[in-house]
């Protein structure tokens, strides 16, 4: 397990991180397709909070692509960065989910986020703001829609609806079981969004959630009872 100190520099005031989302919204790279679907590796990223004595722990699992096999694994543990606000928790998960990151002993490949990309209110959530930092492929699967509408998609799994601002298709609704509520997948950075729920479907072959999601949330949250005891 790492452990993780506030980066210097680090925004304090929601002001100061309005004016990163502004600084950084811009090199978010949509123009490439990303990784396929069954190949390489894909990581889950996570995390779990306590409040009460202002920690965060970050996991990230590395899985096979082809298999979900997992491959490696690493945690970290540091103080919260960021006041609690909506639209900005990127601000308070980063730190410790980049030093996971940078703690594994293999390229993570696609980096999957339990969170939002484009879906953002200023199009610029988790997913994106992680994928620029690190450069590396990423998307969102969210378990809820943020502030957009959507239609149900159809009941059968792989079906999908627009998640609409507006007339602008921010992410997908996407089933990806039979009649089970769908998740919401936006696209973070260097992949397209067909591609982003081509990889949800492959990351979800029996449970709503990915399973780079379903390990890095247990992992995290082991991380946090470990450093709570």
């Amino acid at each position: 397990m790492t452990t993780v100190r506030v980066p210097a520099g680090w925004p304090a005031t929601e002001e100061a991180a309005l004016a990163v989302q502004d600084a950084l919204r811009g090199r978010v790279v949509l123009d490439e397709p990303g990784p396929l679907p069954g190949t390489g590796h894909v990581t889950g990223v996570d995390v779990a909070y306590d409040d009460e004595r202002d920690l965060v722990a970050a996991a990230a699992v590395v899985l096979d692509a082809a298999t979900l096999e997992p491959v490696a694994e690493a945690t970290a543990v540091g103080h919260v960065s960021f006041p609690y606000v909506p639209g900005l928790l990127a601000f308070r998960e980063i730190p410790t989910v980049r030093a996971a990151l940078d703690a594994l002993p293999c390229p993570p490949g696609l980096v999957v986020c339990d969170g939002y990309g484009l879906a953002h209110p200023r199009r610029f959530g988790l997913a994106s703001h992680l994928g620029v930092l690190t450069g590396l492929p990423t998307v969102g699967v969210a378990k809820n829609p943020f502030t957009f509408v959507h239609d149900e998609p159809d009941v059968p799994r792989g079906s999908h609806a627009p998640l609409l601002a507006g007339a602008e298709e921010v992410g997908r609704a996407l089933r990806t079981r039979d009649g089970v509520k769908p998740v919401f997948v936006s696209v973070g950075h260097r992949v397209s969004l067909d591609n982003a729920c081509a990889h949800t479907l492959a990351l979800t072959p029996r449970y709503r959630l990915p399973e780079t999601t379903r390990r890095a949330d247990a992992l995290c949250r082991a991380a946090l009872r470990d450093a709570q005891a």
